[in-house]
């Protein structure tokens, strides 16, 4: 069966892209960006003019942050709107060390990251999307810009991620800190955080 053949026998994908696009709150223009298309193409695609490729599903559905089931409109189970702490599993990359903090196939990622002193520091950053950090324990280091910010516990930076940006710990303790992020940002990576997890944004 060619890959033509298999898509035709696939329930229309047209209403749920453009569902999904709404609820991401997305432009055409934006999310045909992210995915590498032009707008009239993903206007084609969301009208049922055209069948999307199975690159296309995966990577709409990255930008979405949903699954290509649901974007085929197929069941999803219930996501769960409470995480408990003991089935939150670390996961280490770059020095980093990240916890999951918010359910999958949001629009938006929560993460409980810790940063020691020293890692990363000199990397710099710069996408699309907006990042909210909150530090729990030690002293953080924020460069936005030409500019450098020093946040103590309780203190907290809400920015657009284009303007280009560093974190690094303060101290040699390092830091504990909550960041929420836009999927948009790096739509090829699960975490986005670290260089050791897909793209660096």
């Amino acid at each position: 069966m060619s890959s033509s053949e298999a898509f035709t026998e696939l329930p229309s994908v047209a209403p749920q892209l453009r569902a999904l696009r709404r609820r991401a709150s997305l432009t055409l223009e934006a999310a045909a960006g992210a995915a590498g298309l032009s707008p009239a193409h993903l206007s084609r695609l969301e009208t049922g003019q055209r069948q999307p490729s199975l690159p296309m599903l995966l990577a709409l559905a990255r930008i979405y942050g949903t699954t290509v089931s649901e974007l085929l409109g197929e069941t999803v189970a219930d996501r769960d709107a409470v995480l408990r702490a003991a089935d939150m599993e670390p996961t280490a990359a770059g020095g980093w060390t990240y916890v999951q903090a918010g359910a999958p196939g949001r629009g938006m990622q929560a993460l409980r990251v810790q940063v020691p002193h020293g890692s990363q520091g000199d990397i710099v950053r710069v996408h699309p999307g907006e990042e909210w950090l909150y530090v729990l324990k030690g002293r953080l280091r924020l460069r936005l810009g030409d500019t450098t910010h020093r946040l103590d516990p309780g203190d907290s930076a809400h920015f657009d991620s284009l303007t280009p940006h560093r974190i690094a710990a303060q101290d040699p303790e390092g830091v504990e800190l909550l960041f929420v992020h836009t999927l948009l940002q790096s739509p090829t990576a699960t975490l986005c955080l670290g260089p050791n997890l897909g793209e660096t944004p």
